[in-house]
């Protein structure tokens, strides 16, 4: 089930990334970019920040009978970037979810938010070494670009931008 986020929910995604950076980005990156990533995208203040700069946040709940509330597996978040331009700049499912349908019903979200609000397409960020490239190539998105992003303390990402024609 996919619900919208509130400021109520910073917690668990919180938690979500903390579960998921390490694997997605141990080998990929350093763990002192992993932390200053984490700071930077994830502290409560960042996130207040994004969601009242209108970042529209889904979080991915299992249906689980035997809880009384339903786990939170994932969440993805999306911004109207440009005139018809939308980003998805955040989609993160824990490690034991994964082949689940989970990130495609968020990556599903996000495309018909988008749509409804005014979007021609959608883009994306991901390191170049992700294996979520596959995830998002099998979802009809493509390569457009390549881009070196400079960070503060000599942090680097070096990410495709990838992009879909609503």
């Amino acid at each position: 089930m996919i619900r919208i986020a509130t400021l109520d929910d910073i917690p668990v995604i919180q938690q979500i990334a903390y579960k998921t950076w390490p694997s997605t980005y141990g080998a990929i990156i350093s763990e002192d970019q992993i932390k200053y990533m984490l700071d930077l995208m994830y502290s409560t203040e960042s996130l207040v920040q994004q969601m009242s700069k209108g970042h529209q946040f889904y979080l991915f709940e299992s249906d689980n009978a035997q809880r009384d509330n339903n786990e939170v597996l994932g969440f993805a978040s999306v911004s109207n970037e440009l005139e018809g331009v939308f980003k998805l700049n955040k989609l993160y499912i824990i490690p034991m979810a994964h082949k689940t349908g989970a990130g495609k019903a968020l990556l599903t979200a996000v495309k018909a938010y988008a749509k409804e609000n005014g979007g021609k397409q959608l883009i994306l960020q991901v390191n170049k070494q992700n294996p979520a490239i596959e995830f998002y190539k099998k979802q009809g998105l493509s390569i457009l670009a390549e881009n070196v992003f400079e960070l503060e303390k000599g942090f680097v990402m070096d990410d495709y931008i990838m992009g879909i024609i609503l």
